[in-house]
Formats: structure tokens, sequence, C-alpha cells
């Protein structure tokens, strides 16, 4: 285990919020949101207005422009994120979670509540000395983020489509030369 389960499922999380940006581009409606609260068992307030779905998408993007920061800059973003919905974290348990960490009350907006657990799980990657764990899919046609939470730091690509995908490509360009 390299970080906390709560660390990683918020890097989890976040990579998949990201990746809703990319072709073929998810979140596209509230109902979508919903499926993706539900996905990653949000808990909190929800006002399932257009306003918060704008603000998730609005925090999208922001996630998606830091991801791959150099350090400086990333810790300057993790430190707005924090900054910008007022953090202040806390141990608690709930339904089927043990001790972890929450940094927002339960009625702060989805899109607070999502920064914030995105920033603090960039904040035990940057104190850890993992930034270089995060990383962008190699896949050239490919778009997505990762986190690479290997033993020797050999992830490459953002899931299995895309390792099944250039492996098939490899093996396809080493027979023509054949």
């Amino acid at each position: 285990m390299l970080f906390a389960h709560d660390t990683e499922v918020s890097l989890a999380s976040t990579i998949a919020l990201i990746n809703t940006g990319h072709e073929p581009e998810g979140l596209t409606t509230r109902e979508e949101l919903d499926a993706f609260v539900r996905e990653w068992e949000w808990t909190g307030s929800r006002t399932h207005d257009e306003a918060e779905f704008e603000q998730v998408l609005r925090l999208r993007e922001r996630l998606g422009r830091i991801w791959l920061a150099q350090e400086e800059a990333l810790v300057a973003e993790v430190n707005q994120l924090l900054r910008d919905c007022r953090a202040l974290p806390q141990l608690v348990r709930h339904d089927q979670w043990d001790w972890h960490l929450h940094a927002t009350r339960s009625e702060q907006p989805l899109a607070d509540r999502m920064a914030v657990e995105a920033a603090m799980a960039l904040v035990d990657v940057i104190r850890s000395g993992e930034t270089g764990r995060l990383a962008r899919c190699v896949a050239q046609d490919c778009d997505n983020v990762l986190v690479d939470l290997s033993r020797n730091r050999s992830r490459r690509y953002c899931g299995a489509g895309c390792t099944n995908r250039m492996a098939a490509q490899a093996y396809r360009a080493r027979r023509t030369k054949l």
C-alpha cells in the first residue's frame, strides 16, 4: 500500500472525474452526474440542479489542468482549492467506511466536497514526494490521466483498453517487419 485507502479512493474518483472530459465525453447530463455520484459513493447534500452540474464541470476542467502541473504549481493549486472551499479536516466514520478524513461539511456544495477530496489526496501525494506518479496515458489517441500505484512505477496506460490496444499495435508492427 502506497497511500491510505481513502487517499487512493479519492485519487481514483478524481481521475474518473477528469477522464469524463475526454472522448467519449461523460457527464453530459445531470443524470450522468447522479450516476457518477452513486458510483463513487459521494455523501452529503445535493441540489441536483443545473448550477451544481456546472460547478462540477468547472471543477473537472480545473483538476484536469492541474493534474500534470510541476510540483510548485501543483502545490499552489492544491492550496488554492483548499482555501476556496474553506477546508477544515476532521476524522469521520460513516456507512461502511472506517475512520477517514473529511475536510468539508456535508452540506457544502458537491463540487466543493469533490475539490477538497481531490486536494487532500494530492496533499498526500505531494507530501510523500510521489508527484511523479501523476501521469497522462501514453497511448497516442488518449488524453486520460492516471496515477501509477505500481511498485516499480511501470504503469503507462490509463486502463486495459489502452493497454490492450497498444500491445496489439506493437504486435502488428512486429509482424509486419518479419
